[in-house]
């Protein structure tokens, strides 16, 4: 909170009329109702699990995806994509966790709470809640794909003579460990799930890498464009944009992480959750930056949408990190879906005034993790659903609507530097909406030509 009376980036805090607004009391329901949701229950986390939880956020399956964005970039715009997305979203994150507290005694718990303080109650909800939704759902929805996917190919590689099982099955017994993980209450009691899908998220990406550099590089190998039409490059290079965006995804979670963390004027969270974030971000580009560029140097336009299934030998250690992936995304789908199960929850109970019971949580929760596997099973198409997803809306959530809360709140000097690095983040995150989903959007059409349901 002292960093809002010093003027550094930030402009002129003061200068909204945002900040004069009272701090509403809250009945004794609302405390009941707040002790009972997940997002709220409880604050005693500490910096780590700031860290790790990012991380789970943030390295997801889409690390594997990152050679074939190469790929489909070329090394020039690719590696420029990769740094610049690295840097905004540092940005961008750094901004939202400076914007947990600003208003003396009041936290942002929730992404739609502090887009409701920036845009007016009604237009914050609408402007954030769809976005946020479609990105966790999205997310769990990608997820039980990717777990289901790798199952599927740790079981061919350990049993090659087995009878191939459909990918349905897979996805399914993915999703039965959802049935039980996503009764733990809340963030903090996913933390050792979440410390073990951080762990996986490293080590299959150091697999990733140093197996690809072990195999060396491929004869023949070719690194131009692998379309054979200036359409089918073009739109190739929207898809891999939507990749990256979908790689660096993790700030719909992250006031909802903060929120865990304990806070006085003294000790406000926001310096314990920067560190966990520094921390985060030095794992990310460990991960990201070795796989993207060896996986690439290695395999050239022919690396697939996974690279894990580039890699075929040596065996025992691709069905290793075929495992790793499994773990991980069990944990990063419970990151996503933590903050879904908190706005359905409180919707029922302030809203729709039921009442806070186990029994409710059971129902909202087995029906949200039975939606999302239905949905996966039904439209496994991973690389274009990273594509249209990623950009559609990861781009805004990520990469520049915590920039238009920032002018929006802080109003900074007019062509200072804090307002030109906002208002650069803004533009290339719009061309990344706007472009990255038509390459999705194509990937998905073309797969769905040759697709039958349910095989």
């Amino acid at each position: 909170m002292a960093s809002l009376e010093t003027e550094s980036l930030n402009g002129h805090p003061n200068s909204s009329p945002n900040h004069q607004r009272p701090i509403e009391e809250k009945s004794e329901r609302d405390k009941r109702i707040d002790e009972w949701l997940p997002i709220t229950s409880k604050r005693n986390a500490k910096w780590w699990y700031s860290a790790f939880h990012n991380v789970t956020a943030m390295v997801g399956a889409g690390v594997l995806g990152l050679p074939h964005a190469m790929a489909q970039l070329g090394w020039g715009p690719g590696i420029t994509l990769l740094v610049l997305s690295w840097i905004i979203t540092f940005y961008t994150l750094w901004q939202m966790v400076e914007m947990h507290e600003m208003v003396p005694g009041k936290r942002f718990d929730r992404y739609h709470e502090l887009g409701q303080h920036a845009f007016g109650k009604k237009l914050g909800l609408y402007i954030v809640v769809p976005q946020q939704l479609v990105v966790e759902i999205g997310v769990n929805i990608v997820y039980m794909v990717t777990g289901g996917t790798s199952l599927q190919k740790f079981h061919d590689i350990v049993c090659p003579s087995c009878k191939k099982i459909k990918l349905t099955y897979f996805i399914m017994i993915f999703a039965s460990v959802h049935f039980v993980l996503s009764h733990l209450p809340d963030f903090n009691s996913i933390s050792g799930v979440s410390l073990a899908a951080a762990v996986m998220s490293f080590s299959y990406s150091t697999i990733s890498w140093a197996a690809s550099l072990d195999k060396g590089k491929q004869e023949n190998v070719q690194y131009g464009y692998k379309a054979h039409s200036t359409a089918g490059t073009v739109f190739d290079f929207f898809n891999a944009l939507g990749t990256i965006a979908f790689a660096y995804a993790g700030h719909n979670v992250v006031l909802e992480i903060q929120a865990t963390i304990p806070s006085t004027p003294e000790k406000p969270s926001k310096v314990p959750m920067w560190r966990g974030v520094v921390v985060a971000y030095i794992v990310v580009a460990l991960c990201y930056f070795p796989v993207a560029l060896i996986g690439y140097w290695i395999f050239g336009n022919e690396v697939d949408g996974d690279i894990l299934i580039s890699l075929q030998k040596p065996a025992w250690l691709i069905a290793t990190a075929n495992m790793f992936v499994v773990i991980h995304v069990i944990g990063s789908y419970q990151i996503y879906a933590m903050p879904v199960f908190d706005m359905i929850e409180t919707l029922l109970v302030k809203k729709m005034n039921f009442e806070p019971s186990t029994m409710l949580r059971f129902i909202v929760r087995n029906v949200y993790v039975a939606f999302t596997m239905f949905i996966a099973i039904t439209f496994p198409f991973f690389d274009g659903l990273l594509g249209f997803f990623g950009g559609f809306a990861f781009a805004p959530t990520t990469y520049f609507l915590p920039c238009i809360m920032w002018l929006s709140i802080y109003k900074p000097r007019k062509f200072g530097l804090s307002w030109w690095a906002n208002w650069i983040c803004i533009v290339l995150g719009v061309c990344l909406m706007i472009l990255s989903p038509i390459g999705g959007l194509r990937t998905i059409i073309i797969k769905a030509k040759t697709y039958k349901f349910y095989s």
